[in-house]
């Protein structure tokens, strides 16, 4: 594979050995490349400006700077990375505060290598990936706010349902034909009509609730 189409990711972690175990886990898919290895939330901003990773696999529980300050403070230095929270918590409160914070997908850490490097590689493809057990915490705040999706319209309905099947609003556009810029005010207002805080919770709730059907 060539180099240049090679995904770039950095991992954010205060433990050596989840370090390492991600390192040695990467190793073994061609087209992940490990860039860098921080220790802390304030080495992971200084290092993301001078790596460029397109992907953050970022811990929650950190000293000083835990991953939900790191990923508001990293995604404000380097907008263009995507943060994908890999931890052992999913309460529905850390789940909530880390995609609000900017995060593309929540992990569990016993995710398999194989679910690890596809959810990698949807990040870096600006898709996201979250557990199951983070996405039930996350459904589950939004029981009372399930009735609103009647309140989409057919179009948005429609949209609704390719971004939860994952596509990017190019792709939407391109399957809608319609523009780009009309597929992100439809997406804006689902977001507004259903209470979520980004086009992630948005899928996850479609998918919870049928709503994308």
């Amino acid at each position: 594979m060539a180099e240049h189409t090679r995904i770039r990711v950095m991992t954010v972690d205060d433990h050596e050995i989840m370090r390492g175990g991600i390192r040695f886990l990467l190793l073994a898919f061609e087209d992940l490349e490990l860039v860098a290895e921080a220790r802390s939330g304030e080495e992971a901003v200084k290092l993301c400006g001078e790596t460029s990773p397109d992907v953050v696999l970022m811990d929650m529980k950190m000293p000083e700077m835990d991953g939900i300050v790191t990923t508001k403070t990293l995604k404000a230095a380097c907008p263009n990375t995507q943060v994908l929270f890999l931890t052992g918590f999913h309460e529905r409160g850390l789940v909530q505060q880390a995609m609000q914070a900017g995060a593309v997908g929540y992990l569990l850490k016993d995710t398999s290598k194989e679910d690890l490097a596809a959810a990698i590689r949807a990040a870096a493809a600006g898709r996201g990936t979250i557990s199951p057990e983070a996405a039930e915490a996350l459904a589950g705040d939004h029981e009372a706010l399930a009735a609103s999706g009647s309140e989409l319209t057919e179009r948005e309905r429609g949209v609704l349902a390719l971004l939860a099947q994952g596509l990017s609003n190019k792709g939407i556009a391109a399957k809608l034909n319609i523009s780009e810029y009309t597929v992100r005010n439809h997406v804006s207002q689902i977001i507004a009509k259903l209470g979520v805080a980004n086009r992630s919770e948005a899928a996850v709730l479609a998918v919870q609730r049928g709503m994308a059907e």
